[in-house]
């Protein structure tokens, strides 16, 4: 193999113990706890038998009640209604891990929570890295699935965490980690001065890193911060990636929890060029109808979505219900098999946003009262034709041609907020 072979043995520990973090244990042990407790339920003395029945039915009662309040919340394979993780005690972390949990970066466990507060491992940390740069799909091709990576410690990692393999393969060739270790030690948590140059790496700013090794540090525990990682911790610190503390240290052997992970990633996600992640959409909220949301993108052609039952949303950095959206408000849509599944309000509608807008009524629907719910208009922009769909407010005056709307007929729309509020026919 090529010099890579040092960094591949390494990555390939990581990711696999990652992967058990993520979830990949979880039912195995799960599976345990249920066989010993069916086990021990027979222990009773015959005298107690009904009533140790009733509990075990009681118990697979409570059991099947949590089960379906999952599949409620679960959206295909998505889950982000994460039963430990309420919004006021994590509010610094909250929308971190949502956003990720949406693009399938972060996963929780089988019981339905995240665990925001535990350690996370090295491993873990980087299979959450490979998939926040959109490299889940070739990690787990068969031929990265199957490589051999020459760690010392690699017999081990591919016994205990086979399936991650590929994402240690994957993360080895995008150089996520560094060409000189022996060893994966998976399992050993992710610390503060690792989490930090892995999020460096993952910016493609290594070379930027290495020239600032002579940076003088604003903290004083400095020393304990080896001279090879200076530049990359100066890195994210320039970018804001990550901070000191308030009694001016850095601390860079204090191990990361998920919810500080989460934080992290996110932070990077958002300075990553392009989306590296779940299919997103985003734009500007031109019309919310018949379980769909119609936005208008950056380059002006529209896209129809449609919203996911369980779609979870964020307006003015609280989650939201779909009745809290705006035509107006503009948004990052995510995506899951073709459905909105996550929504997040970038810019609030403007309450005074005024419109009055032209053209030839491509299509229009009603709603359960037979009014107009929303109206398509078509017009010319430089040789293109331009459809755009508005809401129509539910009392909407309609003038001319005896108030019937028809297609193809000429018409004038005015409204406040993407909302029409009078449409004139004129022809």
């Amino acid at each position: 193999m090529n010099n890579k072979q040092p960094i591949l043995r390494k990555t390939a520990a990581a990711a696999l113990a990652l992967t058990m973090l993520v979830g990949g244990a979880t039912g195995a042990m799960a599976s345990d706890k249920s066989s010993k407790n069916g086990a021990n339920s027979w222990k009773h003395s015959s005298s107690h038998g009904q009533k140790d029945k009733n509990k075990k039915v009681d118990k697979h009662k409570n059991e099947n009640k949590k089960k379906d309040d999952k599949k409620k919340n679960e959206i295909k394979g998505i889950y982000l209604n994460f039963g430990d993780l309420n919004e006021q005690q994590w509010k610094w972390a909250y929308d971190h891990i949502i956003r990720l949990a949406a693009q399938g970066v972060f996963n929780g466990y089988e019981d339905g929570n995240f665990k925001p507060q535990n350690n996370i491992s090295r491993i873990e940390a980087l299979v959450a890295a490979v998939r926040l740069l959109g490299l889940k799909e070739e990690a787990e091709k068969p031929e990265n699935m199957n490589a051999t990576l020459n760690f010392k410690d690699f017999d081990q990692l591919k016994k205990k965490y086979g399936w991650a393999v590929g994402y240690v393969t994957v993360a080895l060739e995008n150089d996520l980690f560094s060409e000189n270790d022996s060893l994966i030690q998976a399992d050993k948590p992710a610390n503060r001065l690792w989490a930090s140059v892995l999020l460096v790496k993952a910016l493609k700013l290594e070379s930027e890193a290495k020239k600032k090794m002579d940076t003088v540090l604003p903290f004083r525990d400095t020393k304990d911060i080896p001279a090879g990682s200076v530049g990359y911790i100066a890195v994210a610190l320039e970018k804001k990636l990550i901070t000191g503390y308030n009694d001016n240290t850095f601390q860079p052997n204090r191990p990361v929890s998920r919810a500080e992970l989460a934080a992290l990633l996110d932070r990077v996600d958002q300075q990553l060029p392009g989306d590296q992640g779940a299919q997103a959409i985003t734009g500007t909220i031109q019309a919310i109808a018949n379980g769909s949301m119609i936005m208008k993108r950056a380059d002006n052609t529209t896209v129809s979505v449609p919203v996911d039952a369980n779609v979870f949303i964020f307006r003015k950095d609280v989650k939201a219900p779909l009745s809290a959206l705006q035509v107006g408000d503009e948004a990052l849509v995510r995506t899951f098999q073709g459905k909105a599944v996550f929504i997040e309000v970038t810019k609030v509608a403007s309450a005074s946003y005024q419109i009055m807008d032209a053209g030839i009524v491509s299509s229009f629907s009603l709603n359960a009262q037979g009014k107009i719910a929303t109206i398509s208009i078509a017009k010319d922009n430089n040789g293109t034709l331009q459809r755009i769909i508005y809401n129509v407010d539910a009392n909407a005056t309609i003038s001319g041609n005896s108030g019937v709307l028809a297609p193809n007929l000429n018409v004038v729309v005015r409204g406040s907020n993407y909302v029409v509020q009078a449409i004139e026919i004129i022809s």
